[in-house]
């Protein structure tokens, strides 16, 4: 199978499973274990020199991808589905799929290490990044209250990036059912057979 995949229980490796799955397209899937450090191993630097999951290699094009974004993009862009063909609702994706890894990606990431990794408390960091997180939750709802994909009418990759997160949150007792059309819509995405399938690879995620 040309596509390769390396990739661990993790919002990154979820969102590009899950989009392999809804697309169809064969692909061998590697698991870079974490916390066995498997992503500071010199051949898995090679292919991304950042250590960090996902990668992507599409042996056919000689092609090798890592940021869950430029991945998502490029499978868009090969199977020609995902991203929807109508100029507002194809920007509309872009946009939120940048907004994803522009601001709730790495405010997200930022939560979860000051409340849950931290080896010292810092309160003000984590007030900080509580606000942050419940500024970008209002942002979704308000988006979703007046369309049922984050695109408009069309299921996007930017519904799959933005899925990654909530997934996660759900598991560590994030909560953000005080939205209720970003809580509508996490449970629309949540029952597509191929979102249930891609959060089972390469092995369901856990609590810290």
């Amino acid at each position: 199978m040309p596509l390769i995949l390396y990739s661990d229980s993790s919002p990154n490796g979820f969102k590009i499973t899950i989009a392999l799955e809804e697309l169809g397209l064969p692909y061998t899937l590697k698991h870079v274990q974490i916390d066995h450090g498997e992503h500071r191993q010199a051949d898995f630097l090679k292919l991304n020199p950042h250590g960090r999951i996902p990668v992507l290699v599409d042996t056919e094009c000689d092609i090798t991808l890592f940021e869950s974004a430029a991945i998502l993009l490029y499978l868009a862009q090969k199977s020609g589905r995902l991203l929807p063909e109508h100029p507002s609702e194809h920007w509309a994706a872009i946009t939120w799929l940048q907004f994803h890894a522009a601001s709730m990606g790495p405010i997200l990431g930022q939560r979860v290490y000051f409340e849950l990794f931290a080896e010292q408390p810092c309160p003000e960091a984590i007030t900080r990044y509580r606000r942050l997180s419940e500024e970008l939750f209002s942002t979704l709802d308000q988006r979703l209250a007046n369309h049922p994909w984050l695109a408009g009418n069309s299921y996007s990759i930017a519904d799959i990036a933005t899925f990654g997160w909530t997934h996660i949150l759900q598991i560590i007792d994030f909560d953000f059912s005080q939205h209720p059309h970003l809580t509508a819509w996490h449970e629309r995405v949540s029952q597509r057979p191929a979102v249930q399938r891609g959060i089972r690879l390469p092995a369901p995620a856990t609590g810290p």
